[in-house]
Order: structure tokens, then sequence, then C-alpha cells
């Protein structure tokens, strides 16, 4: 599994993008990566983004892991062939470049998380909408939770898309993992909100701000 470099979408030139910290973005399934580069415009002026494309193609999209089928299936969801796609691709297009973020929705929300957990020191934070935590243990856990990597969490009341034992599971384990900023968006089902977009910009902007 690999990801696809002559997909991925840049907001700048490689010259351009010297100097400046790197915002990944990683897309929801059945989508592609256009879709959360389109908010670019949106999101603060410091980072350097790249939108990458998942590497399973559908025929109408793409995913970067299988669908569980049940809410029992989620604790055998595997993401780690996905993961270490993402992580092979950032050793060649940043190598020994730390304070990477993360920006995911849905499946890519869940990506975002996974990756933390995988290697905590790589990266500086996340933004996961309507995302979640996979069930398990991973490597990382430890140490992610030692350095409470901050995290935005925000979903809608009426995403009806994500299972709710992923939900449970991801408010029983991010608190304690990370530095959590969680929201919660009255009426909103699987979608991204305006206000929260701001709410998820103002986030990047505190962590660009704090660095």
């Amino acid at each position: 599994m690999r990801i696809d470099d002559e997909a991925v979408l840049w907001s700048a030139s490689r010259a351009d993008r010297a100097g400046r910290p790197l915002l990944v973005l990683l897309h929801g399934y059945g989508s592609h990566e256009g879709d959360l580069f389109g908010l670019s415009p949106y999101l603060p002026l410091q980072p350097a983004i790249a939108s990458l494309r998942a590497p399973i193609a559908m025929g109408y999209g793409h995913s970067w892991f299988p669908v569980p089928q049940t809410e029992a299936d989620l604790a055998t969801a595997d993401a780690d062939a996905a993961v270490t796609a993402v992580l092979e691709w950032l050793d060649r297009a940043a190598p020994g470049e730390a304070g990477i973020g993360l920006f995911g929705f849905s499946q890519g929300g869940a990506m975002a998380i996974e990756l933390l957990r995988r290697a905590p020191d790589r990266f500086a934070f996340a933004v996961s909408l309507a995302g979640f935590a996979l069930p398990g243990e991973r490597e990382g856990d430890e140490r992610m939770s030692q350095l409470a990597i901050p995290v935005f969490w925000g979903r809608g009341t009426d995403d009806d898309v994500i299972p709710s034992a992923a939900i449970v599971q991801t408010q029983e384990w991010l608190p304690s993992h990370s530095d959590l900023d969680q929201r919660v968006y009255e009426g909103l089902g699987h979608a991204v909100s305006d206000l929260e977009l701001a709410d998820a910009s103002a986030f990047l902007r505190a962590q660009y701000a704090a660095a």
C-alpha cells in the first residue's frame, strides 16, 4: 500500500514550502484529495498544506481502510497499512520534519488519531472532524498520553454515519491520551458546519501561535 505522490495537492510550491510547518489533510471514506483541500482558504496561512489521496481505490472514490460492517467489527478495523503508507510518504516528502499537523474528516479523522498513536513524537496536533478512535492498544499510546498532544474532536449530534460504539470508544479514550478540545454541534449530521470550521481554524491558529 502506497500514497500516490503525484495525486497529492499542495498549497505551495516546493520553494515556498521551505521553513513552513506542514499540515496534512486526510479525506473521508469514498472521497478524494480535492475534498478537504477546498477548505484551505479558511485555514491559517502559516502551514504548507498537503492533501493526500487514500490508497484504496473504490471506483467512485478512495478509502484508508475497509468500513466495519457492524459495531463489533470496529475492534478489527485495521488501519495499520494505511498509517504505514502515510508515514512512508512523509519520509519521502518531508524527511526528518517534526511538528507536523493532521486534519482529517470521518475516516480521515480516525487516521489522524491512528497516526498520533503510531508516531506521537512526529506530530504536533490533530484535528478530527466526525472522526473516531479505533479500539485496542498501540505502541505509542503511552507516549501520546505523556506528551498530551492537542487534539480537536468535533462531531454533530445528528451524525448517523459513525456508529455509537465508535463515539463511546472515543469519548472514553481521547481524554486520557491527549489535550482534548471536544466540541459537539447541535443538529449537525455527518458534515462540517461553518461554526465547526471556524472553531477548528481557531484551534489551528492557537497551535501555530504557541509554536
